[in-house]
């Protein structure tokens, strides 16, 4: 499932949409950014409620494909979607929270 058929599975609104449409290699789910680095695989997704320009960094030091906002979360300020634009990282939001879009993506992304 590429990045832009998962956020239409979710119905989740594409916040930055300058990316590379790859097919996800999994999700991880956290708010703590360092749990993030030490945990997270290349090529997924990050379900987060974390929505600031640090969260575009751990994505990239991780080369997460796809920022997953829950909770319709705003945007704090537009320096994390021009940082996700610079690095290439989709950014959506959904307005379900974490543990529901955990689900959903595991149950069409767990081989």
């Amino acid at each position: 499932m590429t990045i832009r058929e998962a956020a239409a599975m979710l119905g989740a609104e594409i916040l930055q949409d300058d990316f590379e449409d790859t097919p996800l290699t999994g999700a991880y789910t956290s708010d703590l950014l360092s749990d993030v680095m030490a945990n997270a695989k290349e090529g997924g997704a990050l379900i987060t409620i974390q929505a600031h320009k640090n969260t575009v960094a751990v994505a990239t030091l991780v080369n997460i494909s796809v920022i997953v906002l829950c909770n319709n979360r705003p945007v704090q300020d537009d320096d994390m979607l021009e940082a996700a634009k610079d690095e290439g990282i989709a950014v959506i939001r959904t307005k379900e929270n974490q543990f529901t879009i955990s689900g959903k993506l595991y149950e069409v992304l767990h081989l």
